[in-house]
C-alpha cells in the first residue's frame, strides 16, 4: 500500500510529523484527521525532498464535501481549527487555505475562499465575517474584531470555540435526555392505535357472531374502535391542521410572547424555561465580556442571540439603564424574571470588577440546574408512561374478555 509522509497540528497548535499508508492522498488526509490533528501537508512516499516535510505548504488535495448546508458542529470545527492554526503561528490567510480543503460543508468551503478573497482586497477578518451574517452572527463578528483590537484573536477564538463546545454539548444533552420519553410515548400510542383499530373489531365480529348483549365498558370499547376507524383521516387531519395553525400562530410577535408566557407559567417545567434562557444568557455574556468586548455590545448582541422575545426585552431594558450609569444589578431585579442569587452574584461582580467570572458561575449554575432536572424529568417519566399504558391496555383487555366469560357462565 502506498506510504504518504504528512504535516499536522495537534489542539496544542504543536507540529506533529508522521507516515500514514493509504491507498489515495485523498484517503491519507482522513486518516490524518481521525487522530483528531488538523491537516497541513500531505505528500507521497518519493516526493519529500521537494521541500516536502520542510515546508508547511497547503495540502493540495480537497476532501469531497458531505453535505450543503453550514451546521453547527461545521461552525464549531471551523473556529476550534482556526484558533488552533493561527496559535500556532500560521497566518489566518494560510490557515483559511488548510481549513477550506477539509471542511465537509460545501457552502462553508465557498464562504472561505471568500475570506479569503476579500483579505487579500484589503478588509479586515472581523469585516469579511460580517458580509457573511447568515452564517456567522454577531457574536462571532464582534468577538474577533475585539481580538484582532487586542492582538489576541488566537485567545478569543479558543474561547469561542469553547463556547461552541460548551453549548453544542448542552444542548445534545437536553436531546438525549428527551429522545427516550419521546419514543416511549409513540411506542405506547402506537400499541393503543393497533389495539383500537386491529384487535378490537376482530373481537366484535366475534360477539356478533355469537347474538350477545355486550357488557358496558366493552359496547364503549367497541363504540369508540368504529369511531376512530371511520374518521382516523379526519382526526390526522385536524390534528395537522392545529399544528400547523399554531406554528404560524408563534411565529408572529404576539404569539411568540404569549407562547413563551405560557411556558414560563407551566406547573413544574416553568422553572426549567426560565433557567434555560438565564443559562443561555449568563455563557454569552461571559464569553462577550472575558473577550473584551464592552458591556453596552455585549448586552446588545446578547439580546439579539437570545432567542426568546421575553428575555430579549428584558436585555433591552438593562443595556438603556446601563447607558444611563445605573447598575445592572437594579436592572435585573426591576424585571422580576432573575433569582435573587444571580442579582446578588452580577452585584458582587460588579462591585469588585469580575463580572465576567460571575457570568460563569451563574452559567455552571443553571447548567447543572437543568441537567439534573432533565435526569429526574426522565426517572420519573418512564414508571408514570409505563403504568398508565399498563392500565389502559388492561382495561382493553378487561373490556375485550368480559363477553367471554359471561359465554362461560351461561354454558356452565
Amino acid at each position: 500500500m502506498p506510504k504518504f509522509y504528512y504535516i499536522a497540528r495537534n489542539r496544542a497548535g504543536n507540529k506533529e510529523t508522521g507516515v500514514e499508508e493509504a491507498l489515495s492522498q485523498e484517503e491519507a488526509v482522513s486518516r490524518v484527521q481521525a487522530k483528531g490533528l488538523i491537516v497541513v501537508n500531505v505528500i507521497p512516499e518519493g516526493n519529500e525532498s521537494f521541500g516536502g516535510l520542510q515546508n508547511e505548504n497547503v495540502v493540495k488535495v480537497r476532501l469531497k464535501p458531505k453535505h450543503g448546508r453550514v451546521t453547527r458542529e461545521d461552525l464549531m470545527l471551523f473556529c476550534r481549527q482556526l484558533s488552533t492554526l493561527i496559535g500556532a503561528g500560521v497566518t489566518i490567510l494560510m490557515s483559511l487555505e488548510i481549513i477550506s480543503k477539509q471542511v465537509a460543508s460545501r457552502r462553508l468551503y465557498d464562504v472561505c475562499l471568500d475570506l479569503k478573497k476579500n483579505m487579500e482586497a484589503g478588509l479586515s477578518f472581523h469585516e469579511a465575517l460580517a458580509l457573511h451574517s447568515r452564517v456567522f452572527s454577531d457574536l462571532w463578528v464582534n468577538l474577533v474584531e475585539s481580538g484582532e483590537a487586542s492582538g489576541n484573536l488566537a485567545v478569543v477564538l479558543n474561547r469561542l470555540a469553547t463556547y461552541l463546545e460548551k453549548e453544542a454539548e448542552f444542548r445534545n444533552k437536553i436531546i438525549s435526555a428527551l429522545i427516550y420519553p419521546v419514543i416511549l410515548s409513540l411506542v405506547g400510542v402506537g400499541a393503543l392505535l393497533f389495539l383500537s383499530l386491529k384487535i378490537i373489531p376482530s373481537f366484535a365480529e366475534i360477539f356478533k357472531s355469537f347474538n350477545i348483549s355486550l357488557p358496558g365498558l366493552t359496547q364503549m370499547l367497541v363504540n369508540f374502535s368504529d369511531f376512530l376507524r371511520r374518521n382516523i383521516f379526519m382526526i390526522f387531519l385536524s390534528i395537522t391542521a392545529c399544528v400547523l395553525i399554531f406554528q404560524n400562530y408563534i411565529k408572529t410577535k404576539t404569539g411568540r410572547m404569549n407562547f413563551e408566557k405560557m411556558q414560563m407559567r407551566l406547573p413544574v417545567f416553568g422553572e426549567f424555561f426560565l433557567s434555560l434562557n438565564i443559562e443561555r444568557f449568563s455563557s454569552e455574556m461571559a464569553t462577550l465580556l472575558e473577550s473584551g468586548v464592552p458591556i453596552l455590545y455585549s448586552l446588545e448582541i446578547t439580546g439579539r442571540s437570545v432567542n426568546n422575545l421575553i428575555m430579549a426585552d428584558i436585555v433591552r431594558k438593562i443595556k438603556d439603564d446601563v447607558r444611563e450609569g445605573k447598575p445592572m444589578r437594579d436592572s435585573l431585579e426591576r424585571s422580576g424574571f432573575f433569582e435573587p442569587m444571580v442579582i446578588q452574584m452580577v452585584s458582587i461582580g460588579e462591585e469588585i470588577g469580575e463580572l465576567p467570572q460571575m457570568f460563569k458561575r451563574i452559567n455552571s449554575f443553571y447548567q447543572e440546574y437543568c441537567d439534573t432536572f432533565l435526569a429526574r424529568f426522565v426517572a420519573m417519566f418512564e414508571p408514570f408512561v409505563l403504568v398508565f399504558l399498563g392500565g389502559v391496555i388492561g382495561i382493553m383487555v378487561i373490556g375485550m374478555f368480559l363477553p367471554i366469560f359471561e359465554l362461560a357462565k351461561l354454558n356452565g
